[in-house]
């Protein structure tokens, strides 16, 4: 199983909603590899994001892969319209849908990357029966909802036991991490086996965003 290069997904969710056009030009300025959506509903977690029509409206904007987590109850009711408004990659969470093999065969027919996640509390043995399916699984490292949370560093233990099962079974899903992930942690990150680093407010919120990806892609 070859190793992955580290990707950077910066997340929208720690954006100014008032200007996500610049937000994406910055990402891309900064050579993040994935734009980030936390799609939430008020419902599945406390927070209420946005939907399907800033996806469509900032598609045409950017060509870098977008990476929607819809932290969504009932997600069969709404990946159809992501996947219209232009989706490259659509993670549900285990514990929000009861189809999921269903929702990621949908998914697959429509040639989307498709992705998994699973909150803090929830064992990785959930994933079992579908990990062959997936593309990405999303490891999170905080309690989903808010931005600029501190990492759970017990979360880490589910990403050295995805590290060890792919290289068992020979799976090729990418290990995606998200949570409090800034200059301090990603190394623990890495090193436990995370491919895909989401960086909301260390990425947003500093002084210069454009050295956060150099820094964490130059392994500093």
């Amino acid at each position: 199983m070859q190793q992955k290069p580290v990707l950077i997904a910066p997340s929208l969710l720690a954006a100014d909603f008032g200007d996500m056009r610049s937000a994406l030009t910055l990402i891309e300025k900064a050579k993040g590899d994935w734009v980030h959506f936390d799609v939430m509903d008020g419902n599945f977690v406390p927070n209420i994001t946005f939907g399907t029509k800033m996806i469509a409206d900032l598609r045409p904007l950017s060509k870098l892969p977008f990476d929607v987590h819809l932290m969504v109850r009932r997600p069969e009711r709404h990946v159809k319209r992501f996947v219209m408004a232009g989706a490259d990659h659509i993670t549900i969470h285990i514990e929000a849908a009861v189809h999921v093999h269903r929702l990621l065969s949908y998914l697959k027919d429509k040639k989307v990357k498709t992705g998994i996640t699973l909150v803090p509390s929830t064992p990785i043995s959930r994933l079992m029966e579908i990990l062959h399916m997936v593309d990405i699984v999303l490891v999170m490292t905080v309690n989903p909802g808010f931005s600029g949370q501190l990492m759970i560093d017990e979360c880490l233990k589910k990403v050295r036991q995805l590290k060890e099962i792919k290289k068992k079974m020979g799976y090729n899903f990418y290990i995606e991490v998200d949570g409090g992930i800034n200059r301090s942690t990603y190394k623990h990150v890495v090193d436990a086996g995370g491919e895909v680093l989401v960086m909301g407010s260390s990425f947003f919120s500093t002084e210069d965003p454009l050295s956060e990806i150099a820094y964490i892609k130059g392994g500093k």
